[in-house]
């Protein structure tokens, strides 16, 4: 077993001055961390009867594609505004000036349904506090939301208040 860690970049000052980037491409060019990694991702959730994984625009659908062809399972994009073709409903949350939202289709988890929702990282929580909304809005059921990375010293896991979190690289300070 690779140490995942290991295998994070870190870029400081990307997208802007003061921050440190966790760059995962350098993980996604080792293809057994890549693996170990998504199979790490899913584990918590392998007795919950997940049907559909649920990824976030974008690097979560590098992960949650990998799951759904690994594990024979339905995928869910959620997309930035505008970007999906057929009937959708959003749900916007806040950034540290303004606000963005999320969207998904309409018809993409029916009631009842059991979704785990996969993102890269977590941070401040918003688009997949937005993302967990949405299904509950469809009906789904949110089994789990699974992250790479968490950086645990901005304290998003707040947003995610009573969901399943799972987080295999934990980043407590800058």
């Amino acid at each position: 077993m690779k140490d995942l860690e290991l295998l994070i970049r870190n870029v400081q000052d990307f997208p802007k001055e003061g921050i440190g980037f966790k760059d995962i491409t350098t993980l996604l060019k080792d293809a057994d961390a890549f693996r170990q990694a998504t199979k790490q991702m899913y584990e918590p959730y392998k007795d919950a009867g997940v049907q559909k994984i649920a990824g976030i625009d974008s690097r979560g659908f590098i992960f949650g594609g990998a799951m759904a062809y690994e594990y024979g399972l339905p995928f869910v994009p959620f997309r930035k505004p505008g970007k999906l073709p057929a009937e959708t409903i959003s749900e916007s949350y806040a950034l540290e000036y303004g606000e963005d939202s999320i969207e998904i289709h309409v018809d993409a988890i029916e009631k009842g349904e059991k979704v785990l929702v996969v993102d890269d990282l977590l941070a401040t929580g918003g688009t997949a506090a937005a993302a967990c909304k949405l299904i509950d809005r469809l009906g789904g059921i949110v089994v789990g939301v699974s992250f790479l990375i968490e950086l645990s010293f901005i304290s998003g896991r707040k947003k995610l208040d009573g969901r399943n979190i799972s987080v295999l690289i934990d980043y407590d300070s800058e």
